[in-house]
Parts: C-alpha cells; sequence; structure tokens
C-alpha cells in the first residue's frame, strides 16, 4: 500500500509542476566598495552569468546569492558610473559560503568590462571542522576508478574506515539522497567518477542536517544538465603484469580483455524546445577479470576418496577442463539521466534516476581447485527522486523532496535452488587436512531487498549578512524483505535438491517496516572576526519488531511457528535522542584559522543485527554460515553513539601553499556487541546487544600547493590510536567458541583498522590542455594482528604488527585538437612498482607469504595439492600492478 501511494505521489508532484531540487548547494558573498574612497557602494547588481541568480549590494555594501549548485562560475558587478567588473573561476562548494570582495572605479565613459581571474583562498575562514572537497575536474586529472578511493586518500581514513570508526558509520549520499543499504549499513550504490560534479568528505564533527552516521559523511553531487551540448567518451583496456608469478597464477597470461571499461557522459538542451528541457545522461561498464584465478581441475560434481593410508591408492575423481578460472572479478553497469525542466524560479523541475548492477565473485581459498562450487554474488540498486523548490525571495527557498532507493542482494552457486547440479554436502568432506576441495558446492541462497522511500523538507533562510538559519524535517519508511535457506540433499530427499520447511532453522523469512523522523534547526553566523556553525538535532526510531525475553528459554520455540506468545516476547520500544552540535571558527590573522568543534552522533545499528535469525532457532549441531543458526537478533538495541570533539589551525604560508594541523578525540559507546547464553546446557549461542566501547585520538598535518609554476601538490600525515574492547560485534561469541574459551575483553586493545602512521601524497604536474602526469601514493605503518601458532594464541589481542605498505599510482594524459574536438590518449599504471603490500597474514610468522606450518612435521593433506600449494595465499596481498591504456573524446 505504502509503494503505491508513494508512486501516486510522484505522479501528483510531476504533474502540478512542481520544481525539483536532489542535492546541496552553496553561497557566494562579499562586500564591494568604492576602489579610491574604501566607500561602500549601494545598489551595485551582481548577476551570476548564465543564470537567473543574482543580488544587490545593501547600504553597507554588502550582498550575497544562496541556493548555488557547485560549480565553477562568473560574477558580474556593475553600477552607473562605475567600470563594470566580470570575476571569472569562481568556485562554488556545498555548503560553504565563497567569498568575492570587489573594489569598482568610477569611470566617466564606457569601457570594456574589466575581467579579473579569482583564486580560491588556501584558508577557509567558515570551515568549523574537518572536511575535504574534490571537484569532478580534479578527480579527471588523478588515477582514480571510483568514489571509495576518493575517500581513502582522506587524512585519518583507512580502507573507508573513518578516524577509527568501523565501516558502517559513515553515510554516503548522491545528491543528497542517502544510498546506504538500511540492511547492512554500507553503502550500496555509488555514483561514477565521470558523472560527478564534486566529493565532499566530512571526517570531523558535522552539522545537525546530517544523521544516522557515526564517524563522517561522504557527498557525491553529480553534474546538472547543461545550457549547451557538451559530453564525453572514453575507453580503456588493460591487464595486471607481475613478476611474482609464484604468488599470482596465471599471471602471465596477458589479454586486453581481462580489464576493460566503456564510459560517457552527453549533456545540454532537447532540440526543439532548449529554452524549456535540458538532460543529462552517463553511463559506464567495467568488466574487471581479477589478479586471483583458481585452476578447473574439479567440478562440483566430482567424488575423491583419499581414506587410502597410501597415496597410491587414492582416487581422484577430477573431470574439469583445467582452464584457469577468475575467482574475484567483478562487473558493473551503471546508467544515470538527469531531466531538467525551465519553470518558474531557481532551478525548476529535474527527475533524476541512478541505476547500478554489479556482479562479482569474493576469493575462497578452499575452492581453489573447484572454482564452479563457490558463490557469485549480485548488488542492483536503483535510485529515483523528485521534488518540489519554493523561492520565497532571494534570501529564502524550501525544498521538498522525495525519493525512493531500492537494492537487492543475491548470493548463490546456481540461481534455480532445484538444480540438478547442487551436490550433496559430503563432497565438501572428500578431503582432510590443508587440502582444497575436490568437489562440492555451497548450498545456501541468501537474498534480501531493501526499499526505503524518504520525505524531505528543508527550509534556508538568510536572516541578513550575519544569520543563515537552515531547519528541515525527514520521513523514512523501510521495507525489509529478508530470506535465506539451505538446499537439502540427503536420504530423506532422495539426494535430489529440496527445500527446507519454512520457519525451521535453515529457512529463514521475514518482513518488516519499520520508519524513522528526524527534525533538526542550525544557525550558520558568519561575522568578520569569527563563524560559528551550531545546530541541534532530534531522531526518531519505531524499530516494527519484538524480541525473546528470555533467551535462555530459548528451547520452549522449537516447536512452535510464529508468531510466538507474548508470554515469551516483548514488543520493542521507541528509540529518540538528541544531538546538539556546534563548530567555531576564529580568523587569527587574514592568513590564518583556528577550529573548534563538538558534538553527539547517533546511529542505529544495521537492521540485519535487529531482525536476524527472526524464528530463534538455534540447531545443537552442524556448520552454519556466520549469519545463520548460532546468533539472535534483538529489535529493541539502542542506537550507537559518538562524541566527537576536533581542534584545528589553517594557515596560508604562502600564496599557493596552505597548512593545516587537526587534533580529534572520540568517545564512542552503545556499539554493537554480543553476549553469550547456553541452549541446554551445552550449546553456545549470542544475542546482539549494545555492549561494545571504544575510544579514538588522532593528530593530522597536511600541506596543499595549488595549481601554479606547473604543478600541484597536496600531502597529508595522520598519527591515529583506535582502541576498542573489539573489532566485530561478533568477537564475543567467537571467543567463547574457542577451546579453551577466551574471555571477552573488558580492557581497550588496538582495533584491526588501528594504522597508527599514514602518508598520503598526489602530485599533478604539466600544462593542461597539453600533457599532464599525476601521482598518487601511501605510506602506511602495518595493521595489527593477534600471534598464535595452530590456531592457538601466543600473544595478547593486536598486540603485534604487519608489515608496513607502500603504493604508488601514476596517471599520464596527452591532449590533442582534430576536427575542432579535444582528444586524449592516456595511461594509468596502479601499483607502479609492483609493491607486494600484505594485507593479511600468518599469525605465526606475521608474513603472508611464510608460515611455520610448512617446517612443522605433519601429515600431508588428504587432496590434490601440496602443502606448499595450500599455504601459498594471493588473497594476502594487495593487488599486483595494473596497466591500461585508453582514448578518450571530449567536445
Amino acid at each position: 500500500m505504502f509503494t503505491k501511494f508513494f508512486q501516486c505521489l510522484l505522479i501528483f508532484c510531476y504533474l502540478t509542476s512542481i520544481a525539483l531540487y536532489a542535492g546541496t548547494t552553496g553561497k557566494i558573498a562579499g562586500k564591494i566598495k568604492d576602489k579610491v574612497t574604501g566607500e561602500p557602494l549601494i545598489g551595485v547588481n551582481v548577476i551570476l552569468v548564465g543564470t537567473q541568480m543574482g543580488a544587490a549590494s545593501n547600504i553597507d555594501g554588502e550582498y550575497f546569492i544562496i541556493n548555488i549548485p557547485p560549480g565553477t562560475y562568473e560574477l558580474r558587478f556593475s553600477l552607473i558610473g562605475y567600470s563594470t567588473q566580470l570575476i571569472q573561476n569562481v568556485r562554488v562548494s556545498v555548503d560553504q559560503t565563497t567569498k568575492v570582495d570587489v573594489d569598482l572605479s568610477e569611470q566617466a565613459v564606457e569601457i570594456e568590462d574589466i575581467i579579473v581571474s579569482a583564486e580560491r583562498p588556501i584558508v577557509r575562514k567558515d570551515l568549523t571542522s574537518t572536511e575535504a572537497k574534490i571537484s569532478g575536474e580534479d578527480i579527471s586529472m588523478l588515477p582514480i576508478e571510483d568514489v571509495q578511493s576518493i575517500v581513502n586518500l582522506q587524512a585519518g581514513v583507512v580502507d573507508g574506515h573513518f578516524r577509527g570508526g568501523r565501516a558502517n558509520e559513515v553515510k554516503y549520499l548522491i545528491d543528497g539522497v542517502a544510498v546506504n543499504n538500511a540492511f547492512t549499513g554500507n553503502f550500496s550504490l555509488q555514483a561514477e567518477v565521470n558523472s560527478i560534479e564534486e566529493v565532499q568528505v566530512l571526517t570531523g564533527t558535522f552539522n545537525a542536517e546530517y544523521g544516522e552516521a557515526l564517524s563522517g559523511i561522504v557527498n557525491q553531487v553529480t553534474k546538472i544538465a547543461s545550457d549547451r551540448y557538451e559530453g564525453d567518451f572514453s575507453f580503456y583496456s588493460g591487464d595486471y603484469l607481475s613478476s611474482r608469478k609464484n604468488v599470482y597464477t596465471n599471471i602471465n597470461n596477458i589479454s586486453p580483455k581481462d580489464v576493460y571499461n566503456v564510459q560517457g557522459f552527453l549533456s545540454g538542451p532537447i532540440p526543439g524546445v532548449e529554452n524549456f528541457l535540458k538532460f543529462f545522461i552517463s553511463g559506464r561498464y567495467n568488466y574487471n577479470d581479477g589478479f586471483v584465478y583458481g585452476r578447473r581441475m574439479f567440478n562440483p560434481s566430482d567424488s575423491s576418496d583419499f581414506s587410502a593410508n597410501d597415496p597410491n591408492e587414492w582416487y581422484i575423481g577430477a573431470t574439469g577442463d583445467d582452464k584457469y578460472v577468475p575467482m574475484n572479478y567483478s562487473k558493473r553497469l551503471t546508467l544515470q539521466g538527469k531531466l531538467a525542466l525551465n519553470v518558474g524560479l531557481g532551478r525548476g523541475i529535474v527527475l533524476s534516476g541512478l541505476y547500478q548492477d554489479i556482479e562479482y565473485k569474493d576469493y575462497n581459498h578452499r575452492f581453489k581447485l573447484n572454482p564452479n562450487g563457490n558463490y557469485t554474488k549480485f548488488n542492483n540498486s536503483f535510485l529515483g527522486s523528485i521534488g518540489y523548490t519554493h523561492v520565497f525571495s532571494n534570501a529564502a527557498f524550501i525544498d521538498f523532496i522525495g525519493s525512493g532507493f531500492i537494492n537487492k542482494y543475491k548470493q548463490y552457486v546456481f540461481e534455480n535452488p532445484l538444480d540438478p547440479r547442487y551436490v550433496k554436502p559430503e563432497r565438501m568432506r572428500d578431503v582432510s587436512g590443508n587440502a582444497f576441495l575436490t568437489g562440492g558446492t555451497e548450498n545456501w541462497h541468501f537474498n534480501h531487498t531493501t526499499s526505503t522511500y524518504t520525505f524531505k523538507s528543508d527550509l534556508t533562510w538568510q536572516l541578513n549578512q550575519i544569520h543563515q538559519i537552515k531547519t528541515g524535517i525527514e520521513y523514512k519508511f523501510h521495507d525489509i524483505q529478508y530470506e535465506n535457506f539451505q538446499i537439502m540433499l540427503d536420504p530423506t530427499t532422495g539426494y535430489q535438491p529440496t527445500l527446507p520447511t519454512p520457519g525451521a532453522f535453515n529457512y529463514n523469512t521475514y518482513q518488516a517496516n519499520p520508519y524513522q523522523f528526524a527534525y533538526y534547526i542550525q544557525d550558520k553566523i558568519e561575522l568578520d572576526y569569527l563563524i560559528v556553525n551550531v545546530g541541534l538535532r532530534f531522531d526518531f526510531f519505531e524499530p516494527d519488531g519484538k524480541y525473546l525475553k528470555d533467551p535462555n528459554r530459548i528451547s520452549l520455540l522449537d516447536e512452535m511457528l510464529p508468531p510466538f506468545p507474548d508470554s515469551l516476547m516483548e514488543k520493542s520500544k521507541s528509540k529518540y535522542q538528541i544531538s546538539p552540535r556546534i563548530g567555531i571558527s576564529y580568523p587569527i590573522t587574514e592568513r590564518g584559522a583556528i577550529h573548534l568543534s563538538y558534538g553527539h552522533f547517533f546511529q542505529i545499528p544495521p537492521f540485519e543485527n535487529l531482525y536476524r535469525n527472526p524464528n530463534f532457532r538455534i540447531p545443537l549441531t552442524g556448520d552454519f554460515p556466520e549469519n545463520v543458526g548460532n546468533t539472535i537478533g534483538n529489535s529493541d538495541l539502542e542506537a550507537q553513539q559518538t562524541i566527537m570533539y576536533e581542534i584545528g589551525l589553517q594557515q596560508e604560508l604562502t600564496k599557493d601553499i596552505g597548512f593545516t594541523l587537526t587534533g580529534y578525540y572520540k568517545d564512542i559507546r552503545n556499539l554493537l556487541g554480543t553476549e553469550i547464553h547456553i541452549k541446554q546446557e551445552f550449546k553456545k549461542f549470542s544475542k546482539l546487544i549494545n555492549r561494545d566501547y571504544g575510544a579514538v585520538k588522532g593528530l593530522t598535518v597536511s600541506f596543499n600547493k595549488r595549481f601554479s609554476g606547473g604543478f600541484s601538490a597536496n600531502m597529508d600525515y595522520t598519527y591515529q590510536i583506535a582502541k576498542g574492547n573489539a573489532s566485530d560485534p561478533n568477537d564475543a561469541f567467537y571467543k567463547a567458541q574457542a577451546n579453551p574459551p577466551i574471555e571477552a575483553n573488558k580492557q581497550l586493545v588496538p582495533l584491526n583498522w588501528d594504522r597508527r602512521h599514514s602518508l598520503n601524497f598526489t602530485l599533478t604536474a604539466g600544462t593542461p590542455g597539453d600533457l599532464i602526469a599525476s601521482f598518487i601514493g601511501r605510506l602506511g605503518s602495518g595493521l595489527p594482528y593477534t600471534p598464535s601458532i595452530q590456531n592457538q594464541r601466543t600473544g595478547l589481542e593486536n598486540s603485534d604488527s604487519k608489515p608496513g605498505i607502500f603504493n604508488v599510482d601514476m596517471y599520464i594524459t596527452k591532449y590533442l585538437k582534430l576536427f575542432g574536438k579535444q582528444f586524449s590518449v592516456f595511461a594509468k599504471v596502479y601499483n607502479l612498482f609492483d609493491t607486494a603490500n600484505e594485507q593479511d597474514v600468518f599469525g605465526d610468522t606475521g608474513r603472508a607469504g611464510y608460515t611455520l606450518e610448512l617446517t612443522r612435521a605433519q601429515e600431508a593433506p588428504r587432496g590434490a595439492n601440496t602443502i606448499e600449494e595450500y599455504f601459498t595465499r594471493p588473497d594476502f596481498f594487495s593487488s599486483p600492478r595494473q596497466i591500461i591504456i585508453g582514448a578518450s573524446v571530449s567536445f
């Protein structure tokens, strides 16, 4: 019913010609004076060239223009009796005030416009917390393939973890609309880099308008439809190239089909209605074979017998074709479209849609000789949005935005669960010891669809030159549909694939419709000597679920089917919280500013943890996937909480070089964890609760040189200590399952992503429009690991460190003018020096390429491989050198 209502609402909005805005904007402000006398000039016309936006200076010579989409603009200043001045290259960014002050000269006769090129200030005086903005133009000159690569370049970010937080504590937005999957908490849709106008990354405290995030915000602002025709089309192909053939199987088989990419965008007016309709469309198809291959020596249906003590008597039933098969491949199709209608004031109507379809595999070492038996994963997402912007005046406007975000995830070996190619689980037990599987299939199916429908309204009011008030409400309705089941093949099914009974421990289904409401108000106070961002946010959550009152009575449910009696169940309570936020920037000189910020941040745990194992089935025997069988969810979970503190200094060192120093601290509470229970006095299981905690402190130092003299450069260093009682919500349960059991941490230990030292740099050199070369470098200390021998801990948790990392990527582009169009040829090299970065290690050596298991006296693997082959782990290393070559045309 709700879906039909939402569809009717979208149609109604369209038919009544309401204006859409599905993003965020910036502001231009400044002061206009007489060049000779220094007196403020009143009534100066300020026009944003190419738009309908503008302003007039007040009695103090001050002006402002709000509601400007990010981009580069020209400003025209004109007043009778004064020379007209045109300021070019004025960059506007999201949530930022761009200061443009002008001195006008008197003139007796009309002369040509005075043209001035603006430069972005080194020091942003309205910056009250750590924030990075990367324009689409900057992105196009760097060796970057996706938004996540941009994010990981920022100071304080380690593999998607913002300042020591867990990976799903970051909110990802596209044009202001959240694209996190409410089920997993992770982002499941990203804009492609060829369609991006600007990426805003907030790693410090953020304003009250942003909620449902503990650690940071990533806002991807995409291009808008343009007034003139423009486009760009490009392609590339390549492969991985490495001398480490002992680690990477099949690496010497070079083929341009292993990695290829086709992308493009086109924008402009629609012929015949040029003044009314404009469009923007973009698309990308990317295929990557990956760098880890298996050899299809066996098919899933093969059976072998290694029970004899004499290897000469083993039966190896291999029917595979021995071809090399990619085991961590990915392919992605992305399509985006916008239609802009020039109606009324403001930006008119804009209809927007973004579709993305991803297919991929995660490497599973056990399936190296039987690659067809491993899971394939599918992620399909669609985002559509529509809204209404009403402009009250040049100083106030209100947005009404409606959006629908649908994500479908599937995981299986064969799409049809009754496919006869599924085989009985015994095939997975033909081998023993350190041996690759010689047959068998993963026999579970996982499917979940998450639909999130959002309505939000934001009012922005530039009360005067000092105060900009912003307030808004947001309502989210979620439809969660989940299903997992195990395909049964045993004597009772005649060894034919059969589905278990719904409600059994190996067939879970549920639907839930939680909803959320939020309200915020904030004020941006801009004085000459002080800038303050202050705000307050209220969040409400209705979980739509019931939880088991006493987990120790879980055995009573074994013979029941839902719905369970109220004597055993309790309805989950509504949750709400209030979050104060404040940030202050104090300009200490014309070339420097200090900022302080503080805030409370809340986030409801991912919904999969609220509704997991809805039938509360805990089987007494058997092995099951991580998210099945041994843990029960808790729909009464509280919101997770972080309190952030930050202090920073910005300083302009020279006209082109700036320096930033920032210190931060995070106090983390109510994180997701588990408590242990026992069924029938011997079977341990866990319930998800709010129990984990942590603390993070760090210091970042960065230098920035903007493009001048033929090059630009950025460098940042981060020192960070990230500690908590657990890195994984299931940590306490895993420790209880160990033999002997390990007590859950009560003290803080380094988190798995605690990289103490990180150094990032980018360098771009050359002549724009002719030849450009750019480099991205990363240097970091090793992440922690727990020493162990034969799976028994020999040291404290995360008490030792993996080797450090070093990586350099390169991008070289040559531009050519042909037939009135701009062509380019380019080459990108990722991991330029083919560095063997060790991302995972063996616990007994702390290295990825060697383990003491190779020296220990032990029985040879009962399988088709040697022990040396089994302990060769290409997945423990980062990807080897990748070279791609391509071309593009722009117009």
